[in-house]
């Protein structure tokens, strides 16, 4: 991104995120700290993580004053990875909408293990988690399937061709996949009301993303780009 001569804001809203491998510009643990709350509150590390997420909610100053002045940077904001938080709870949402009120114009980037392409029962949980999270957030979002390198190790295994995970083409071939398996034919019923649901919202499909390919960079910047209505600035590079 600071290649297409764009000023970049890394915003860390993970209390758990210790080792970033990057220098936050605003980060959240100067607010609150995973294991202080674990310690005072004897929580568990979820348990820790949502009382985390619900005091940066009503402590939500805290982070408007941050951001104020910021208004001609491109801003990162990296996130908890407990599924639950966007499944399920409302905080992170309501941090958004605050965001929103801003006048922040957002798309979440949701990323996944590709290792979950590799059999048909954790893609099927892939597809209604993504879906339920498009819906619980209620914002523009890019689903992408990380680690494309990985991927291509154990691409000859797959029952299907790449293209069938990422564009979630006929899931009826997933349920013939499902049924062969004795464990997963149990559940025939509810595998093929997800794949009605998933196929009936039409909204998931996913990225491959490989940071050894920047071609699939770019093209997540772009579609990123497109989602939240970026507008390209004078002098600045559409592609790296």
């Amino acid at each position: 991104i600071e290649k297409c001569n764009r000023e970049v804001l890394i915003v860390n809203l993970d209390p758990a995120n210790e080792n970033t491998g990057y220098k936050a510009d605003i980060d959240v643990m100067d607010l609150i700290k995973l294991e202080d709350v674990m310690d005072t509150h004897e929580l568990g590390p979820n348990g820790a993580l949502v009382y985390c997420m619900e005091h940066l909610e009503v402590n939500f100053n805290w982070l408007s004053e941050r951001l104020k002045g910021t208004d001609d940077k491109y801003i990162l904001f990296d996130m908890p990875g407990q599924v639950e938080l966007y499944t399920h709870h409302n905080c992170v949402r309501n941090i958004l909408q605050e965001l929103l009120k801003l006048k922040y114009n957002l798309c979440v980037v949701h990323l996944v293990d590709s290792h979950y392409c590799s059999e048909p029962h954790k893609f099927i949980a892939t597809l209604l988690m993504a879906l339920t999270t498009m819906m619980q957030i209620g914002l523009p979002a890019v689903n992408v399937f990380s680690k494309g390198d990985e991927l291509k190790k154990f691409e000859s295994k797959l029952d299907f061709n790449i293209n069938f995970y990422t564009d979630v083409l006929n899931l009826n071939y997933l349920l013939d996949r499902l049924n062969e398996n004795e464990f997963t034919k149990k559940y025939r019923k509810l595998n093929e009301d997800i794949i009605s649901i998933v196929e009936d919202f039409g909204l998931v499909s996913f990225l491959i993303l490989d940071w050894n390919n920047l071609a699939t960079v770019v093209q997540l910047k772009n579609l990123v780009d497109k989602a939240n209505g970026y507008v390209y600035g004078s002098g600045e590079e559409r592609s790296l």
